[in-house]
């Protein structure tokens, strides 16, 4: 089957179809780190997730590229903030930080490479000269604009008419351009002050940080925000992208800024395919930093925990507007928890003795071969995480019955009385949850793992260093009744010369 993604330049669903057959070049558009990262940019770092993992299931090499914003007015205004940092490069060094235990927390797969603008500003300059050279862009007093009437296709991604598009850029910038919707590639001078009081939250200094300045064939200055990913994207993944992944609201004019000098430059197509994230809502508004009308990354895993989250944010597709609320939470932990029910009975009665390779469920064996194949038609058709969800689900459904007994139209097809599993049945459905539960990121099994053993063999010790206390002091049947209290859980204590043992079930 062919994967088929919705392309926002052309606005049609189209077949993937990237360069080289083998490998897959994708972009994603990351954070500027200037605040915790919230639930807005965690939907977009999931299903970008999910997208890397099915593209590889698929069979492809993929090189997947996400960047870094750390040169930014809002982080210049966070500077001497809550110990953030004294400087720019503190202050984004910070949220970098906790950026990346998040993502590890969220169990995303590494991208190749992880640039910051900071670090690219050679190849920035390179490309600004490029683009001077080439007759599409100008100085002016210090600065360097995109001359947007040379480029005979600006507006083809976001659907604009050149002359309907407002001013871009700040207000200082006006007099400096030959045409409103021309676009700064690099700003002469510092971060002005009223652009660091704007986005202050409550900060007063004495005089405002400007915030880090390069020097350049122009002058010293900072780098315009759209020609960063340019840069970026092309140092490390080169001059034509598979796919360019962001969000819905960065359409225009960062993206179709990017498309413009990038095209530009190079004569090339900049991305193939365009596909963009849809805007995650709380109440009528879009979660954002700006809004102040956000959960952080790190407070939804301490309250949910990462599969529960997940679930969460899979279970509407990338393209589609996805709302906030206790109840949506409440319904994606429901669907996870039964999940992880059925995977747990079904390892147990695939490790227990009643278990037979004899015993054929064809219920069983279809309902698992029928959810494979639904979740690669879902996949395919644009990443559709909702549909492909909903097969793990049958899959669950047809564990319980199996396990209960009963047919899919509820007709008993065992005798109860003798509780005989279908071996091989039972071993697709947990292989099928495990493999395809991973490309939504989901971690079947979590309950067994190492650090929750320790924390139940510590409070089993803890409560036999209560029983030895009443011992003791005479309790006996106060002891006698900890150690029956232990035993109903399956926890066997055994008394002998050498002290007092446990074997956790």
């Amino acid at each position: 089957m062919t994967l088929y993604v919705t392309n926002t330049l052309t606005g049609e669903t189209e077949p993937f179809e990237p360069q080289d057959p083998e490998n897959v070049l994708l972009y994603y558009c990351g954070l500027t780190v200037s605040d915790p990262p919230h639930l807005g940019h965690a939907r977009s770092w999931v299903h970008v997730d999910v997208m890397h993992r099915w593209l590889e299931h698929l069979g492809y090499g993929v090189r997947h590229v996400e960047n870094f914003t750390d040169v930014n007015e809002k982080i210049v205004a966070r500077v001497g903030q809550d110990d953030l940092g004294e400087t720019e490069a503190e202050v984004a060094d910070s949220y970098i930080e906790r950026t990346i235990a998040d993502m590890r927390a969220l169990n995303l797969r590494r991208a190749e490479v992880y640039p910051r603008v900071s670090t690219h500003i050679p190849e920035i300059i390179d490309l600004i000269e490029t683009l001077i050279e080439r007759g599409y862009a100008y100085e002016s007093n210090g600065s360097v604009y995109f001359d947007v009437t040379e480029f005979e296709d600006y507006g083809a991604l976001s659907n604009q008419d050149l002359e309907a598009i407002e001013m871009q850029g700040e207000a200082d910038e006006r007099a400096e351009k030959r045409h409103p919707a021309d676009f700064a590639l690099w700003k002469a001078g510092g971060v002005a002050p009223e652009a660091v009081t704007e986005h202050a939250k409550g900060m007063t200094w004495e005089r405002p940080p400007s915030g880090q300045t390069w020097d350049s064939p122009w002058g010293p200055g900072r780098p315009g925000w759209h020609i960063e990913c340019s840069a970026m994207s092309m140092t490390h993944l080169g001059e034509t992208l598979d796919i360019h992944v962001g969000g819905r609201d960065l359409v225009f004019p960062h993206h179709e800024n990017e498309i413009a000098q990038s095209e530009a430059a190079t004569g090339q197509q900049f991305a193939t395919y365009w596909l963009h994230c849809e805007l995650f809502q709380m109440a009528d508004e879009k979660m954002s930093s700006s809004l102040g009308n956000f959960v952080t990354v790190e407070e939804a895993i301490e309250q949910w925990g990462t599969n529960v989250l997940r679930t969460f944010l899979t279970a509407g597709s990338y393209n589609s507007t996805q709302l906030y609320a206790d109840e949506t939470i409440a319904e994606a932990e429901e669907r996870w928890t039964r999940l992880e029910r059925a995977y747990e009975t079904a390892v147990s009665a695939l490790d227990s003795p009643a278990a037979g390779t004899t015993v054929e469920d064809e219920d069983l064996q279809e309902t698992v071969e029928r959810a494979r194949m639904d979740f690669t038609e879902a996949m395919n058709n644009d990443f559709n995480t909702r549909e492909a969800q909903a097969t793990l689900l049958s899959v669950a459904s047809g564990i319980n019955r199996h396990l209960e007994g009963v047919g899919e139209n509820g007709a008993t097809v065992r005798d109860s009385t003798q509780p005989t599993y279908d071996y091989q049945g039972l071993k697709r459905a947990v292989e099928t949850l495990e493999e395809l539960g991973d490309i939504l990121g989901l971690a079947f099994g979590d309950s067994t793992t190492e650090g929750t053993v320790d924390i139940a063999g510590q409070l089993v010790e803890l409560i036999l260093e209560i029983r030895s206390q009443e011992r003791d002091a005479g309790n006996y049947e106060r002891a006698d009744a900890l150690r029956d209290e232990l035993a109903t859980l399956g926890i066997e204590v055994q008394d002998d010369a050498d002290g007092v043992s446990y074997r956790l079930p």
